[in-house]
């Protein structure tokens, strides 16, 4: 397990030289900080705010292999998507499973000539997918997993046989394409168990959030963020891994005289969490990813018992925090009703929202579905040479990072020792059967089955070791009505996953926020075991809450009123 935070601290000022540092601790700077510390180096990871928290917090939950970006012709990234989405299957099966989707199709040939055109760069935006192209291109998708199929091959069914699976889809289908890719439950516990684990298999790196980096004439300071205090280090290779930000922390990090031009474009993806008994009843199951009337693609699929759905893409200016507003809102709920006309769909079924900024490579593009989500690595010259991560997605972080680290051991003139590609993340190593874990759990715990679900479902492999670290405690009770996160949970998360503040328990490494379990009296609790383990006073623990329940108002559509009223709710469930 992790180290102390103080502890970290502590050996940086014990030895404040490194191999590389990583800069950012999205999911690509966390997986670039695994692949370098696993070849030997000595690598210092620094995250001004914590790990998965900006973009890497905000995908659609998907783990993908680009269907549409044969549209673009963009075949390389596609097989390498479905070569990474393969790859997590197998390496953290705990939290990436298959997802079944299917797609309505409402014409015959629509969309063919504009895929080509497409493809040859003649045409911007695109029209409706009809069954011809779309069976082009998933017969594509199938061919390209041949020889290592996970998933089973895509079929199509009639407009018959379409509506008694689903029978609440638009009059409208024709057809309807299912195929598989998969689906990710807590993409920002993974980018921790990737820390954690890089913590335990190469003690000499060192991974901060929380903290800042800048210039400082001849090498780096690091600030911690929680204490003001200044730590000088100094390092051989810099990877940028910033993401929106990159173009923004280049002028902390690079001499004005040697700044690129701009790498970096955004484009902003909101999403919303229904509760929606019967929408997702409707979905039995499946993803639905279909076109929306202006030619993007939306999604929606059963996420942790709610619906999540989305999403926009909308080209920003500049790098910010961002969340979704009324008009991606009302986007949104009115392409749920397109595709599933018959079931009510409406704005106060949203439990939660979240939006973010996808790091895009600067493209001239003017519709940004046609911005490719590949990547690059660009290098700038200097006394300590930085390597800039451009682009990328949630899917591909670990050939990225592959790929952005084979250049950083080049120029240290250092070799590969280590690959990846079949190694497991956290609680995915040496994960069989969910149900064999949970079997174990409640013979040797005396856990109820509730919990034994609960404990497989966030920790995988790793549940043994909670539940040991739990049942030495007297607080291993629920934090709340309805849920089976304990407060020794909560402890756990503080002393081994790195949570340093309350939003990390409530945004990142639980999933009572976006599942719209959180309520006044849950944060109460949560902030008070937080308190104890952390050593806030009750000044601070006052101001975290405040800071929480701010940012869960502005960003996430979980207004005070929500929290009071959902406290109410469960106190009368209870009563």
């Amino acid at each position: 397990m992790n180290a102390p935070r103080s502890a970290r601290f502590d050996a940086i000022r014990a030895d404040g030289s490194f191999d590389a540092i990583v800069v950012g601790g999205g999911i690509n700077g966390v997986g670039v900080f695994r692949e370098l510390s696993l070849q030997g180096l000595r690598v210092l990871l620094v995250e001004r705010v914590d790990f998965c928290s900006g973009c890497s917090a905000a995908p659609s939950r998907m783990i993908h292999g680009g269907l549409r970006y044969l549209e673009n012709g963009e075949f390389g990234l596609v097989r390498e998507s479905l070569r990474e989405r393969d790859a997590l299957l197998r390496n953290a099966p705990h939290m990436v499973r298959p997802l079944a989707t299917v797609v309505p199709i409402t014409s015959v040939f629509s969309g063919l000539f504009n895929a080509a055109a497409s493809f040859f760069r003649l045409s911007t935006r695109p029209a409706r997918r009809g069954a011809v192209p779309l069976r082009i291109g998933l017969s594509i998708y199938d061919w390209v997993t041949r020889s290592r199929r996970a998933l089973p091959r895509h079929r199509f069914l009639g407009a018959r046989a379409a509506f008694q699976k689903w029978p609440k889809l638009t009059s409208r289908m024709r057809f309807a394409a299912v195929f598989y890719d998969a689906w990710i439950s807590y993409p920002e516990r993974l980018g921790v168990e990737i820390v954690v684990d890089t913590a335990m298999m190469a003690p000499d790196s060192v991974a901060l959030n929380y903290a800042e980096i800048a210039g400082d004439g001849s090498g780096f300071v690091i600030t911690d963020s929680e204490t003001g205090t200044r730590y000088p280090v100094t390092t051989k290779t810099v990877v940028n891994a910033t993401g929106a930000w990159l173009d923004e922390s280049l002028a902390t990090l690079v001499p004005a005289d040697s700044r690129p031009d701009q790498l970096v474009e955004g484009t902003k993806g909101s999403h919303l969490v229904l509760d929606n008994p019967e929408l997702y009843d409707a979905l039995d199951g499946h993803m639905v990813y279909f076109d929306n009337s202006d030619g993007r693609i939306c999604i929606a699929f059963g996420y942790l018992g709610r619906v999540l759905a989305g999403s926009t893409d909308i080209k920003v200016e500049r790098a910010e925090r961002v969340r979704c507003e009324d008009d991606e809102r009302d986007y949104i709920l009115e392409s749920l009703r397109a595709v599933f006309p018959t079931v009510a769909v409406s704005a106060d079924q949203i439990v939660y929202s979240f939006s973010g900024i996808r790091p895009l490579l600067k493209s001239a593009h003017d519709f940004t579905g046609r911005i490719t989500r590949g990547h690059d690595v660009k290098r700038i010259d200097g006394d300590v040479p930085q390597y800039c991560m451009i682009g990328g997605k949630w899917t591909t972080f670990r050939a990225f990072a592959q790929d952005t680290a084979d250049e950083v051991l080049a120029e240290l003139g250092r070799e590969r020792t280590t690959s990846t590609v079949e190694l497991g993340i956290g609680g995915g190593r040496d994960f069989v059967d969910s149900s064999a874990i949970a079997t174990d759990l409640i013979s040797t715990w005396g856990v109820s089955d509730a919990r034994a679900a609960h404990l497989v479902d966030a920790y995988g492999t790793r549940a043994s070791a909670v539940m040991e670290f739990c049942a030495g405690r007297d607080d291993d009770q629920p934090v709340g009505v309805g849920v089976q996160l304990t407060a020794a949970e909560i402890a756990f998360m503080v002393q081994h996953e790195y949570a340093t503040r309350l939003g990390d328990l409530i945004m990142r490494r639980t999933a009572v926020a976006i599942t719209g379990a959180v309520d006044a009296g849950l944060i109460e609790t949560i902030a008070t075991v937080a308190a104890a383990e952390l050593g806030w006073d009750d000044e601070r623990r006052l101001a975290e809450i405040g800071e929480l329940v701010t940012d869960l108002e502005e960003y996430n559509r979980v207004d005070r009123d929500a929290l009071d009223r959902r406290t109410m709710e469960r106190t009368v469930e209870c009563a």
